[in-house]
């Protein structure tokens, strides 16, 4: 069973880097206004960094369905031109760094991309003194602040969405359990952190070594400190592509019932499809993106290219979408943290979302529970940061 769940994190293993929690450190420009000015009567320069060139078949895949999106974006924009230019930066943070440096010497105003955190990084580091704004499509929260933003998804929005929702419900007593790695543990610290600003309570906290061994020998520290705290919900960091379905097959077995413990998931559990069929992981909820915008959107991308986006194509799409609403209102600060950072938002692919002044983001997501192995919606997407589910 274990050799099963080694090869399955191996062959996720891109997925994995784009959602790693690697400490970093971004560069802080000082000033508080960040960013270029722009004459918005004119096409805007928009460079996009990509990870092709590296020689990797995903990495390819991943380059072109980012710029496949983006360009969907430029032609359902109106009023509004971009001349975007694509950069490779192999899925090297050397070469993002170079990257970065040729598109603002070639006159970008502002770069979309790149994926992964260190490349991320690298770019806002190179160009912070050009007073360029970086908007990457990594998720890591360790990279932002200064010139660089993050339009990925992050722990934090979901599990701010999952706690004040079981806050809501009356299942907010919560037990936190992670795998013992980076990704895991700092996912179990946005948890906590959600806990405190969201009425709901810490039941406590438990880990477990990533293998068969550990997990089950955790078991029973988990199903002793659910009986103990009076723990209404347990909150599981691991996905599916690791520890989930252990989890998810031997704590009803130790004790721990979903059918009077209310399951959440940090990550997604529809994909693939094949995890909503087990059977302890039936009555869970987990938050997604508001499904019908983001079915719209890889319609309207088949229907282009003839092909499934890649699951983070739309980051590309919202960062130039964002960037044309912007720069209709007319305004030459449209690139700038100022205008960035509007506290409405913007609408993109997989529902509202915005900037914050910290680099981070917040994103509308919907509550989803899987019934009788398929995904329902309990609490649809907010459409507006005024409304529930902030």
């Amino acid at each position: 069973m274990f050799a099963v769940f080694a090869r399955t994190r191996k062959a996720l293993g891109a997925l994995t880097v784009v959602a790693s929690l690697s400490a970093l450190v971004a560069c802080t420009p000082t000033g508080t206004q960040i960013g270029q000015n722009i004459n918005t009567s004119k096409p805007v320069p928009v460079a996009l960094l990509v990870p092709s060139g590296s020689g990797s078949a995903n990495d390819a895949s991943l380059a072109q369905s980012l710029e496949n999106a983006a360009r969907l974006a430029m032609s359902e924009l109106s009023g509004v031109t971009i001349d975007l230019r694509v950069y490779s930066t192999a899925g090297n943070a050397n070469q993002a760094a170079a990257m970065a440096t040729k598109a603002v010497n070639d006159g970008a105003k502002v770069i979309l991309g790149p994926v992964f955190a260190q490349s991320a990084n690298a770019a806002g580091v190179a160009v912070a003194r050009r007073n360029v704004n970086v908007l990457s499509f990594s998720n890591n929260p360790n990279i932002a602040g200064g010139n660089v933003f993050i339009l990925g998804n992050t722990f934090q929005n979901t599990a701010n969405r999952l706690t004040r929702y079981a806050a809501r419900q009356g299942k907010g007593n919560i037990l936190v359990v992670n795998g013992q790695d980076q990704a895991e543990s700092q996912g179990s610290a946005a948890i906590q952190t959600a806990i405190l600003n969201s009425g709901a309570t810490l039941a406590g906290t438990a880990s477990f070594e990533l293998s068969q061994n550990g997990i089950v020998n955790a078991l029973p520290d988990i199903s002793a400190k659910v009986r103990s705290s009076g723990a209404q919900s347990i909150f599981l960091t691991s996905g599916t592509s690791g520890a989930l379905p252990f989890l998810a097959g031997l704590l009803p077995e130790n004790g721990v019932d979903p059918a009077t413990i209310q399951y959440m998931g940090l990550q997604r559990w529809d994909i693939p499809a094949n995890a909503m069929s087990l059977p302890g992981l039936q009555g869970g909820w987990f938050a997604i993106p508001d499904p019908a915008l983001s079915s719209r959107f890889s319609g309207r991308y088949q229907a282009k290219y003839g092909a499934t986006p890649h699951p983070i194509a739309g980051l590309a799409y919202d960062g130039v979408a964002a960037i044309g609403a912007l720069v209709k209102a007319g305004k030459a600060n449209a690139l700038t943290t100022t205008a960035l950072t509007q506290p409405q938002g913007f609408v993109g692919v997989n529902g509202i979302f915005r900037l914050r002044g910290d680099g981070t983001n917040e994103r509308g997501l919907a509550i989803a529970q899987i019934q009788n192995g398929s995904v329902v919606i309990i609490d649809p997407a907010p459409r507006s940061f005024a409304g529930a589910g902030f």
